[in-house]
């Protein structure tokens, strides 16, 4: 009896303090860190930011644009979200990263939520597989990478997953509010196209056919009289229609479909959207090509990673019941077929790392649902998950010895590797050993946090292994996050807006495309000339009829510098020798240095300077 008892009170406490755990960790990671530093970075975090502020000043809310000229590439919804968080809060870094930090909360909750329903079917909740799974989502590294930037897949994400629970629910034989889940799943997948387009359908009705084939229940007349196609789509309609109708009619040609996609023709927002961005981009003949892939074996290894450190306890997934005879082995089995799906449509698309977030919680569902009733099963998943963080511990170890005698005083741009990447997590490429000079303290907490891991790893109980996992990955995330404010200069330019902020009235040109300097359009507020920069993201809509006249070549340089009125010119340190032969050593004065860019005028002003030899990054001003 004494035996029942304490058996009975460890698993109590486990559960309750397993909900602690969701509730801190889904709000830290997320909500918390939505403070500045770090700045929004160049490229799609400041793009985003500054689409969403661009439609509340122009009034705008259906052509997205960047420095006046359209921007097709994206739904309206993922700007509007921020648009309305600006609304509330004001325009600021921070409020841009609100709907990113609730989605992800929201997610972990809904994750609980789904997991209670499928694995305690009788409603007693004994169990404790809706809590894992929420911390799984919550502390995985693939979670929290890939909601540090504006991208709104985290969001998609949360109306794939809310779409899919749907679909089981509205198949459940017993369940009273069937035509609910049906309007529920169709309203999942509307507002998942206006954020990212028809990806979102791909996913729902994709695993919820295989599922329906798999369980013979595709041609049973019962289950289109459940699911109820035609309300499904007359609701996304209504969803979806008015602003794609809205965007065709601002936006002619009205119905173009070439099957070519080459540079220097404008066929208005249907074919670029539809055509272009949707089906060429998927085989991979989309001009301008603004994207890599990541090599497919890669792309599905590395989920290892993303689902780290819980993806130990994949390999005990054949310890799980998937047979459809009761709720729990539906949803097991419905999470198959989803995570199936998901990754063979991308194997044979183009891929970036966090493509195929849509399909973690069905991963973390399993997961949670693993180790709920592992019993026994659960002890060498965890201290796999132990080893892992003592290897990862013994390589911050090395790295700091390694770095000990370096000095980090500085730039950090000079450390670092020159390099542009079309991959998500491409610039982590650039790192050298010399880098991690800067790195110690992120690194030394992060050392700390691989051994608490381990640490309670190696317990038998199951919260401590949890709990310890999951306070590693809250220390991991701290250290990353410090990381990123080390690095912030090199991936943001918002020091140079800062020093033109300060400055005189005068027109600004960004060197290269908007991409590479868009936290400056952010920081800064205010639109400039592009040099030599016609291409990609912005070169398609440059051809547009109402396109304003921001794009300049080497050749017009000259001219405009030569004015007595004041510019400012925005570059990358690589670009001095080829501005100082364009335009003269005499006639370019430095007013700032940072992260291996710089920002010039064409009249001297009080603290400016001549230029640094590119090759000399040990200056910052």
């Amino acid at each position: 009896m004494i035996n029942d008892f304490l058996k009975s009170y460890i698993y109590t406490s486990f559960r309750n303090l397993s909900f602690i755990l969701l509730i801190c960790c889904s709000l830290v990671f997320f909500l918390v860190t939505v403070i500045s530093p770090p700045y929004l970075m160049d490229d799609v975090d400041s793009v985003t930011a500054q689409i969403a502020r661009n439609m509340i000043e122009s009034g705008d809310w259906v052509t997205p644009r960047l420095n006046g000229v359209a921007y097709f590439e994206k739904p309206a919804l993922r700007f509007w979200v921020v648009a309305v968080s600006y609304l509330l809060f004001g325009v600021h870094d921070w409020a841009a990263r609100i709907p990113i930090a609730l989605a992800a909360v929201t997610l972990c909750w809904l994750l609980r939520g789904m997991g209670i329903w499928a694995f305690f079917p009788n409603g007693d909740n004994t169990g404790n597989a809706g809590n894992l799974a929420g911390i799984v989502m919550a502390t995985s590294v693939g979670l929290f990478l890939f909601t540090r930037i504006l991208i709104p897949d985290v969001i998609l994400t949360l109306t794939t997953t809310l779409a899919m629970w749907s679909i089981l629910r509205a198949l459940e034989d017993k369940e009273r509010h069937g035509r609910l889940w049906s309007a529920l799943f169709a309203l999942s997948m509307g507002l998942g196209f206006m954020l990212k387009g028809l990806v979102a359908f791909v996913f729902p009705i994709g695993a919820g056919l295989v599922y329906l084939l798999v369980t013979r229940q595709f041609w049973r007349r019962q289950t289109w009289q459940r699911i109820s196609p035609a309300f499904v789509t007359l609701i996304i309609l209504l969803i979806c229609l008015p602003w794609v109708s809205l965007a065709i009619l601002r936006n002619p040609p009205y119905f173009d479909f070439t099957m070519r996609s080459e540079g220097g023709d404008y066929r208005g927002f249907f074919w670029f959207f539809f055509l272009n961005e949707h089906l060429f981009r998927y085989l991979n003949l989309r001009y301008p090509r603004d994207y890599n892939t990541v090599p497919r074996v890669w792309f599905w290894l590395l989920h290892l990673l993303w689902l780290f450190p819980w993806s130990v306890w994949l390999g005990s997934l054949t310890r799980l019941n998937f047979k459809p005879v009761d709720r729990p082995g539906r949803m097991r089995l419905f999470c198959l077929c989803w995570i199936g799906f998901t990754l063979l449509f991308f194997s044979f698309s183009t891929t970036q790392e966090y493509y195929s977030m849509p399909c973690y919680p069905a991963f973390a569902l399993l997961i949670g649902s693993v180790m709920d009733t592992a019993g026994s099963g659960f002890k060498w998943p965890a201290r796999i998950a132990g080893i892992l963080a003592i290897l990862a511990a013994f390589a911050c170890a090395v790295i700091l010895w390694l770095t000990r005698d370096i000095v980090a005083s500085g730039d950090i741009a000079g450390a670092l590797r020159e390099g542009v990447s079309t991959l998500s997590l491409g610039q982590t490429g650039n790192l050298t050993l010399r880098s991690f000079a800067w790195l110690r303290i992120p690194l030394t907490i992060a050392f700390c946090g691989f051994l608490v891991g381990a640490a309670g790893a190696w317990w038998n109980a199951r919260r401590y292994a949890v709990t310890s996992l999951a306070l590693m990955m809250l220390t991991l995330f701290i250290a990353a996050r410090m990381a990123m404010i080390t690095l912030n200069p090199y991936f943001s330019s918002w020091l140079l807006a800062e020093s033109l902020n300060s400055s005189p009235a005068g027109q600004l040109i960004v060197d290269e495309q908007y991409y590479y300097f868009s936290s400056v359009f952010f920081y800064a507020n205010r639109r400039a000339l592009l040099l030599n920069g016609r291409v990609m993201n912005l070169e398609y809509g440059s051809y547009a009829p109402d396109a304003p006249l921001v794009f300049i070549s080497d050749r017009d340089l000259p001219a405009l510098w030569a004015k007595p009125e004041r510019h400012y010119l925005v570059a990358s340190n690589s670009a001095i020798p080829r501005l100082k032969k364009l335009l003269g050593n005499e006639n370019l004065h430095l007013l700032r240095t940072a992260g291996g860019k710089i920002l010039m005028t064409n009249r001297a002003l009080a603290g400016s300077r001549k230029l640094p030899d590119p090759r000399d990054n040990s200056n910052e001003n």
